[in-house]
């Protein structure tokens, strides 16, 4: 290195300067060094410290960004890895999107077609609703209707107070007091049929089955066959009993009838029994009508039919409440039973108290009319 002008004292020229300073060089060893050279040395360790903290301080950073690129790298990896899944995974996603677009589309038009018969049902129901009081007035009209002809023609009573309690409920539903009066007619109509006198139809229509069913074997005058007396004990077979005495001892073997009692006794049989076939070939018996003794087999059978059929057309009468015709049968029937039939059979005189027993009911009741029901419905249907 160059080495520094040293330090002149104040009053020193220039030109002094330079003339000592081939004089310093020429000085001995042993003088003491100067400041410049006392600060030579401490300059030249800081800048080799300097030099070593940079050469640190450049490995260091060197280092780090070795460290750094491989981190980066190894990031860069790992990302690249993760695009791939990611473009996996978009493409994945893609394919569901496309599907569930189809899919959508197709729900789509389900609900446009759900949408569209929707529409068409809340149409129909509120037609349905607009006429659904009007619908349901009919349909009472005509249940009412039918229960009035079957009250006037077969006096169906219970039927009628159905049909009247089917209708009133069905008026209860809707709530509305529009229906008040015609519920109030309906009210009336059934405290009529209640007041009603009760029939035992059933009741009827069964006696007159048993008596149909009796009919064919009932006996007829004309097939009337006289009855065999029971014959009596012979005294000859009739079993002899020991004797015994007061103690209740036998006595013996009784002793044999003598012959002339033997004889009189066969006697008294044959004549008992010729007696007996001879009261049997004649019998006498009055009938007020001779033509039902002489009624062939054919002609039997027919009366039978004939009766049944007018105990058949009674029952048909009493279902549908005609009173004339119902009459008119059985008087014709017991007729029949009391001049072709054996009035002393207990079978016959059974029947004949069962068709008394029917001829005494009571068929002549008017039947009320169900015309404040079905008014009242009128008058609303058109008043609507």
């Amino acid at each position: 290195m160059n080495e520094m002008p040293t330090l002149s004292e104040p009053n020193a020229t220039p030109g002094s300067a330079v003339k000592t300073a081939p004089q310093a060089a020429d000085q001995p060893a042993g003088r003491a060094p100067t400041l410049l050279e006392q600060l030579q040395k401490p300059m030249s360790i800081a800048v080799i410290v300097l030099a070593v903290l940079l050469a640190a301080q450049s490995w260091s950073t060197s280092k780090q960004i070795r460290n750094l690129r491989e981190e980066v790298a190894k990031r860069l990896q790992k990302g690249d890895v993760s695009n791939a899944e990611t473009g996996v995974l978009a493409r994945n996603v893609q394919e569901g999107t496309k599907e569930l677009q189809i899919k959508v589309g197709a729900l789509e038009n389900r609900q446009s077609e759900t949408q569209s018969q929707q529409l068409a049902l809340e149409q129909l129901y509120n037609d349905l609703s607009k006429n659904r009081d009007e619908w349901a007035l009919t349909e009472i009209e005509q249940v009412l209707s039918t229960a009035s002809q079957q009250l006037q023609l077969a006096g169906n009573v219970p039927g009628a107070l159905i049909a009247l309690q089917n209708a009133d409920r069905s008026l209860s539903r809707s709530d509305k007091p529009q229906f008040i009066t015609i519920r109030r007619a309906i009210g009336r109509d059934m405290e009529k049929l209640k007041a009603l006198p009760s029939v035992d139809s059933t009741g009827v229509a069964l006696r007159l089955d048993a008596v149909i069913a009796q009919i064919d074997s009932l006996p007829m005058l004309s097939d009337e066959t006289p009855a065999l007396p029971a014959a009596p004990e012979k005294p000859g077979k009739a079993k002899a009993k020991p004797a015994r005495d007061a103690s209740g001892k036998l006595v013996g073997p009784p002793e044999p009838e003598p012959l002339l009692q033997r004889v009189r006794d066969g006697f008294n049989t044959w004549s008992g029994d010729m007696w007996s076939d001879v009261r049997q070939l004649i019998r006498i018996r009055r009938v007020d009508t001779p033509e039902a003794l002489m009624l062939s087999p054919t002609q039997s059978y027919f009366l039978r039919e004939n009766v049944k059929l007018r105990l058949l057309n009674a029952r048909m009468a009493l279902l549908s409440r005609n009173e004339t015709a119902f009459r008119n049968d059985l008087i014709a029937a017991q007729d029949a039973l009391a001049k072709y039939f054996d009035t002393r059979a207990k079978s016959t005189q059974t029947a004949q108290a069962l068709l008394r027993q029917v001829q005494a009911s009571n068929l002549a009741i008017e039947m009320p009319t169900l015309s404040d029901s079905l008014t009242a419905v009128r008058n609303y249907k058109a008043k609507s």
